[in-house]
């Protein structure tokens, strides 16, 4: 006598072999055209629904293998640990070191979070502010809050950096940076060089030693005497520079 699988069973054996389904392929197998009975069946097991698809595909919880962030992404279909799209993304925002923009966001999940967060910030479960013309979205608990603020602003400091090089530097300053270089001595040249680097801060050595084809040891040099105020002003001056002096009268 041929056993027959219960409709739990059944469920289980199509997820684990689709990983995925739709409602519509849940009824096929179960040969039920109610939603309710599915979703009664559904709820006896530790199931998921995407976050993604406005959340159309199933899986058991059992089945993702989830990233670092709690998140799978199977076909281009996402799934979350966290279960809803609203949860997941005040999670990633509350755990995250530097807050999220919107667009931070939709790269991560693949999904447009707008909506989702003018929900969140509505409910109070976030709080955004813009910093550079941009709305960066940060955990509504204040200690969380001013840390990542801080980590925000290091970040921006430094990504602002990051574009200040050779490759990226738009050519007419470039161009009239490297023009300037040219026209001073060897001394004023090693100044001029710490006085740029000490501008950009962090990293700045490295920027303009790649602007300037000088030895990045040469730009340290120069940005060390102007911090320390070792400077000889008068051998800095061109020959013939500097205040004309009086002639005595016989």
């Amino acid at each position: 006598m041929r056993k027959i699988s219960l409709p739990k069973e059944r469920l289980i054996e199509l997820l684990k072999k689709q990983k995925t389904a739709t409602m519509k392929e849940l009824k096929k197998t179960l040969k039920s055209n109610s939603s309710m009975t599915i979703f009664r069946k559904l709820k006896e097991l530790d199931y998921l629904s995407s976050c993604s698809d406005s959340g159309k595909y199933y899986t058991l919880r059992n089945i993702p293998k989830f990233d670092q962030a709690g998140l799978w992404f199977y076909k281009s279909i996402l799934f979350s640990s966290y279960g809803s799209l609203s949860e997941t993304i005040r999670n990633l925002i509350e755990k995250s070191d530097a807050g999220y923009s919107a667009l931070g966001l939709e790269k991560l999940l693949k999904v447009t979070p707008n909506e989702v967060l003018l929900k969140l910030i509505k409910s109070k479960f976030i709080i955004r502010k813009k910093i550079d013309g941009i709305y960066i979205y940060f955990s509504s608990f204040r200690s969380e809050r001013e840390s990542q603020e801080q980590s925000r602003k290091r970040m921006e400091k430094d990504c602002d950096l990051g574009k200040i090089t050779p490759d990226v530097l738009m050519n007419e300053v470039k161009a009239s940076i490297i023009l300037f270089y040219c026209t001073l001595n060897e001394k004023q040249k090693r100044l001029y060089a710490g006085l740029e680097s000490i501008k950009l801060g962090n990293g700045g050595d490295r920027v303009i030693s790649e602007l300037l084809g000088l030895n990045i040891k040469t730009v340290t040099k120069g940005k060390n005497e102007l911090l320390n105020n070792s400077i000889n002003i008068d051998t800095i001056r061109f020959s013939g520079g500097g205040r004309k002096k009086k002639k005595k009268k016989l």
